[in-house]
């Protein structure tokens, strides 16, 4: 078969203006909340695209792990390749699919990073070998093999033990929203899409997209 002819015509659910909430981040809630409840593969997987001081984009997923009236936020390493993209462009856009559902999210704005408090709260909550591998990678540089990266992590084992610290250069993030689209699949490509774009005074105005 060929690529071209690989198609889904969208039919599970519809979407309009009055489905949705006056407020993005409830309605995301909402949509959040019914992946989990469908047990979508990852629902808290996004992808995060960011660009760099010459305009260049790149693409990666990584995980939500919180989201509120402030923002969307996750974790990573400050001195990755991502964390030095933000560094020079501080706009950045996250996309959740969630194909069993037919549905994706577009969310844009700007990043801000979160606080020291956060940031060790949150490393302290994860897994002790997240941990031990954060501490070892220096993540996006090049290294000979994997077992380079081995030995890099047996010696934070033996350094640190159960407790490793919090890196400096790992930390949060958190992306202000100033768009975000909600877009239902619907059949022969006529889909609903329902934006919310930030005014000034924080209010946000809704408007349907053609598809």
């Amino acid at each position: 078969m060929s690529i071209a002819n690989l198609r889904k015509d969208y039919q599970l659910a519809s979407l309009s203006e009055s489905d949705v909430a006056h407020n993005p981040i409830q309605q995301f809630a909402h949509w959040f909340e019914q992946a989990l409840k469908a047990e979508v593969a990852e629902a808290n997987a996004m992808s995060l695209s960011t660009v760099n001081a010459e305009g260049k984009p790149s693409s990666r997923i990584v995980l939500i792990k919180e989201f509120d009236e402030r923002g969307f936020s996750w974790f990573t390493n400050y001195d990755s390749r991502k964390g030095q993209e933000l560094s020079q462009n501080r706009h950045a856009a996250l996309l959740f699919f969630w194909s069993a559902l037919e549905r994706q999210v577009r969310i844009e704005g700007r990043i801000h990073k979160v606080s020291e408090e956060d940031n060790d709260k949150y490393f302290h909550s994860r897994p002790l070998g997240s941990r031990q591998s954060a501490y070892a990678s220096s993540q996006s540089q090049p290294i000979a093999n994997r077992q380079q990266l081995e030995d890099k992590l047996a010696e934070v084992v033996t350094q640190f033990g159960e407790h490793p610290p919090r890196p400096e250069h790992w930390g949060g993030y958190r992306l202000v929203p100033e768009f975000i689209e909600f877009w239902q699949g619907r059949s022969s490509r006529l889909h609903d899409r329902i934006a919310y774009t930030r005014q000034a005074d924080d209010t946000w105005v809704v408007s349907r997209l053609q598809p």
